[in-house]
């Protein structure tokens, strides 16, 4: 039979691995505590007669310990697997602790409770939408970019590398050297006459475009000669032989020709001031004979 107080006296006092000492109270790190406490009742080393409650990949199971099997440290524990229904299980408990301290009953079915309590939390999580948190690879990414811009060239360099081959086979480079499938040439073909007709259709485009530009050049110039540089209209200028013409023609000109007011009161005209000689001359030449000269220088 086992000396539990000589134990408890020796762990208590001394060094124990799996105590842990806080401010306030001490904590036990034995898987097979029942309370997680550092003391006489709940330690799983100074007890010969000992029970717990533990869980193992969802499946709770009763861990019991006696003073029998202590010379046998593989079979120390016996296992008793709990049913998932609660009833069952606290119903196996009682049976199986019947003779057992009433600490120890009721410290193991706290526990049971408590385990079958965070499985059914476990089990609704994992029901659950959750969300990944996936961290974003700066460098994965680079490199990937660098290998699809690598592709593109290297396919483009193909395309190329197809085009002057099938010239080559169609003038008749490389004779019978080769037997390929026509297909390849009518898909050629096809393209050559895609790219043609695309082409025929932007230089149609063009000349539309350019067409349009010279009637809007045109309109632009017609404007521009009714009109000065600055937007306004010129103003007629007359010549100096309209003054020799008779006066209804300047009459039938003057409201097109622009009068200019002085800005001065003394550079006003007085209305009697205006000459004679201003207005426009009409000269009659009598034409004479010789003969009729004559007489009247005679007489």
């Amino acid at each position: 039979m086992q000396h539990d107080d000589v134990v408890w006296s020796i762990i208590n006092k001394t060094h124990c691995s799996y105590k842990t000492q806080t401010k306030t109270q001490k904590f036990c790190r034995n898987e097979y505590n029942l309370t997680g406490l550092c003391n006489r009742s709940s330690c799983p080393l100074a007890n010969s007669q000992y029970a717990t409650v533990r869980e193992e990949n969802g499946i709770i199971y009763l861990f019991m310990k006696t003073a029998e099997r202590s010379a046998f440290p593989k079979k120390t524990w016996e296992k008793v697997k709990l049913s998932r229904n609660f009833e069952k299980a606290i119903h196996q408990i009682n049976e199986n602790l019947l003779y057992w301290p009433g600490f120890i009953k009721s410290k193991c079915k706290q526990r049971f409770v408590k385990i079958t309590q965070y499985l059914i939390r476990m089990r609704k999580l994992k029901l659950r939408r959750q969300k990944l948190l996936v961290p974003i690879q700066s460098k994965v990414e680079r490199r990937e970019k660098r290998r699809e811009e690598k592709a593109l060239i290297a396919a483009r360099i193909e395309k190329g590398v197809e085009k002057t081959l099938l010239d080559r086979l169609k003038k008749g480079v490389y004779q019978d050297l080769y037997n390929i499938s026509p297909q390849t040439f009518e898909d050629a073909e096809q393209e050559r006459e895609l790219e043609s007709e695309e082409e025929i259709e932007q230089e149609l485009e063009n000349e539309n475009l350019d067409t349009a530009e010279f009637v809007v050049a045109e309109s632009d110039d017609e404007d521009s000669d009714t009109e000065s540089v600055s937007g306004i209209p010129e103003e007629i200028d007359l010549d100096s032989s309209f003054e020799s013409s008779d006066g209804s023609d300047i009459e039938d000109l003057t409201p097109s020709v622009t009068k200019k007011t002085p800005k001065n009161k003394k550079d006003k005209p007085k209305p009697g001031s205006n000459k004679k000689s201003n207005r426009p001359r009409v000269e009659i030449e009598y034409e004479m004979e010789h003969e009729e000269i004559q007489r009247q220088i005679v007489k």
